[in-house]
């Protein structure tokens, strides 16, 4: 239901966290290398028949000039969450504009740079629109992330009035 796909495999320490989301909320995924740059013609491919593949979310990570995300939502209708990734002199800034700054009409939903965790949860909350078993499971899991702000909360809270 939802493709992962990032420039390098550099980048695979970073966008394993979107993986991790999804196994974690038992998505079906597929993960794969490519590049805009480097194998533009594998990831027009590869996102030609990502619909027929089934996918209804895809989430490109990629660092840099970061064009991944863009030429993705360039040749796709369905969702694409970018994942701007920390590398190069600008430590990720760069990437952060490249994904960010898309034309009208072409957008691509962007997570904070390294954020593929929050690539994932975006994934699962897209998909739970119409998945009402993928809406329960966020409910809990909002609900857990809460009870443990909780229990921290009763451990460190202090107070001198």
């Amino acid at each position: 239901m939802v493709g992962i796909i990032m420039g390098s495999d550099s980048d695979l320490p970073v966008m394993e966290q979107a993986e991790a989301v999804l196994k974690e909320f038992g998505v079906p995924y597929e993960l794969d290398v490519m590049s805009a740059h480097r194998s533009p013609d594998r990831v027009r491919e590869w996102v030609s028949t990502a619909r027929d593949r089934g996918l209804k979310v895809i989430i490109a990570g990629a660092g840099m000039s970061a064009h991944l995300a863009g030429v993705v939502a360039a040749h796709t209708t369905l969702p694409v969450i970018g994942v701007p990734l920390a590398s190069g002199a600008l430590n990720g800034v760069d990437a952060l504009y490249s994904t960010v700054n898309m034309p009208p009409g072409v957008p691509v939903a962007t997570v904070a740079v390294d954020g593929a965790r929050n690539a994932g949860i975006l994934a699962v909350q897209i998909l739970a629109t119409s998945d009402a078993s993928l809406a329960a499971k966020l409910e809990d899991f909002k609900k857990k992330m809460a009870a443990k702000v909780e229990e921290r909360s009763k451990k460190h809270r202090r107070s001198t009035l």
